[in-house]
């Protein structure tokens, strides 16, 4: 038996438009308009675009709880992380975006010391982000070497 003759070898992968918009924005994001593809870049946006709208709500649970003082600034420093974040998702075709989400990794933490729930949040996307670090680079160096390229 030949693998044409399997059932739904023939069918294409249909994504839903919710997963066209996230599979888009992420290759684009990661370099792939240029004919560069980073599996390793659009993980690392991926990450950071779902860390974008955690910090922006802790942010918010700060100025809520008043846990500083003023409480303003818990709002200010949450729109500060949210700002970095959004210069890391621009910069992530360069390794200078890579560089930057492992900052705000490192500022996740140090958040810890505002509020300490946000230890547990910093602890679970740090090892989001570094699952997709090395996965991802894996997956890149095993691109690379079947199409016989140099990896992005």
């Amino acid at each position: 038996m030949t693998n044409a003759n399997l059932p739904g070898d023939d069918e294409e992968l249909k994504l839903s438009p919710s997963e066209t918009i996230a599979h888009n924005s992420a290759m684009r994001l990661s370099g792939s308009a240029k004919g560069r593809r980073s599996t390793q870049r659009a993980l690392a946006s991926i990450v950071l675009g779902f860390e974008l709208f955690v910090v922006f709500l802790g942010g918010m649970t700060v100025f809520g709880l008043g846990a500083v003082q003023p409480r303003e600034l818990g709002i200010y420093g949450g729109l500060a992380l949210c700002l970095l974040i959004i210069i890391a998702l621009g910069t992530m075709r360069t390794k200078l975006g890579i560089w930057i989400g492992w900052g705000v990794h490192l500022a996740m933490f140090l958040a810890g010391f505002i509020l300490p729930m946000f230890v547990i949040v910093a602890v679970i996307f740090t090892a989001l982000w570094v699952y997709c670090m090395i996965t991802g680079a894996r997956m890149d160096r095993q691109a690379a070497a079947r199409f016989g390229q140099a990896p992005a």
